[in-house]
């Protein structure tokens, strides 16, 4: 190849690394939007109206929003705000710039929103509706490289220094912002709040992970090669053989390594007993798979 060729070759290659980055870009700034709409929606439509909060800034928000009669929104920016800066300085400028168009948007969603009729005054059914779709929200916010709440931001920076993960962080804020409910709407507002907040929790998770979970299994059996052959022609799945060696015995074993969907473990299980019902099997889920040959498959 010629160097004009070259040179036109990696300009091409450039131009279109640069629209797939804009592509990208223009994906998750929409899906941000998107999730943060939704997180309004949640609150503004189903339980702000029913007294039922949720955990984080937000809850805190909607507490002093009840107090004050203050708008949601401005409390739920202006009290984000630090947080932000030490997101910053602490976590980095696309994070913080990610977390800020999502607060940003959910403050503008809740006021716009605040004039609409409730969709159901009905206490449980706000929890449980409302719980779904914050969560719809948040999760998709967190997917795509954001937050929507000033406490996770100091829990991540809690981590870094304290004995703590994130997740009790979190829930150790959560426990005195639920509690708080009780005292300012009522305990039995405190108990659907405390529902609304599970719903959403699950819910986030179901978000970001999606509902085709993938799983890892490792098989470990002498008849490797057996089982081998059989989840690759009756599951469609490529295996990879790893050498391992038993501690006590001190005896070469093949272990078998298998990423399959949450649909396929029954299936594999059976493959796995027809073959050999002594087999060691352990399978465990895992968060994202990415790269190779895996795909979603049917199960037959």
């Amino acid at each position: 190849m010629e160097y004009s060729e070259m040179m036109e070759y990696s300009e091409k290659t450039k131009k279109t690394h640069r629209k797939a980055t804009k592509a990208n870009l223009a994906k998750r700034i929409l899906l941000i939007i998107f999730g943060a709409c939704m997180v309004g929606i949640g609150l503004e439509l189903f339980l702000v109206p029913n007294n039922i909060i949720d955990g984080g800034i937000v809850g805190i928000s909607i507490i002093l929003s009840h107090l004050t009669g203050v708008k949601l929104g401005l409390f739920l920016f202006f009290l984000n705000v630090p947080f932000l800066i030490i997101g910053y300085k602490q976590i980095g400028k696309t994070f913080t710039l990610s977390t800020l168009l999502g607060v940003l948007v959910m403050s503008v969603s809740t006021t716009f929103l605040h004039e609409v009729p409730v969709v159901t005054e009905d206490p449980f059914l706000s929890a449980v509706f409302g719980g779904i779709i914050l969560g719809i929200g948040v999760g998709l916010v967190i997917r795509y490289g954001g937050s929507l709440d000033g406490t996770e931001i100091v829990a991540i920076v809690f981590n870094k220094k304290l004995p703590f993960s994130v997740g009790e962080t979190v829930m150790f804020f959560n426990i005195f912002i639920l509690g708080s409910a009780g005292f300012v709407f009522g305990w039995e507002q405190a108990m659907y709040s405390l529902i609304a907040y599970f719903i959403a929790y699950k819910m986030i998770d179901i978000t970001m992970l999606g509902l085709d979970e993938s799983y890892v299994a490792w098989i470990i059996s002498d008849k490797h090669e057996e089982i081998g052959e059989a989840l690759l022609a009756r599951l469609g799945r490529g295996v990879t053989y790893l050498n391992g060696e038993g501690a006590y015995t001190g005896e070469d074993k093949k272990v078998i390594f298998c990423v399959i969907t949450r649909l396929e473990e029954a299936k594999l299980k059976a493959v796995i007993e027809d073959i050999d019902d002594g087999a060691f099997l352990a399978v465990g889920s895992i968060n994202n798979v990415k790269g190779g040959n895996f795909k979603k498959r049917d199960v037959h």
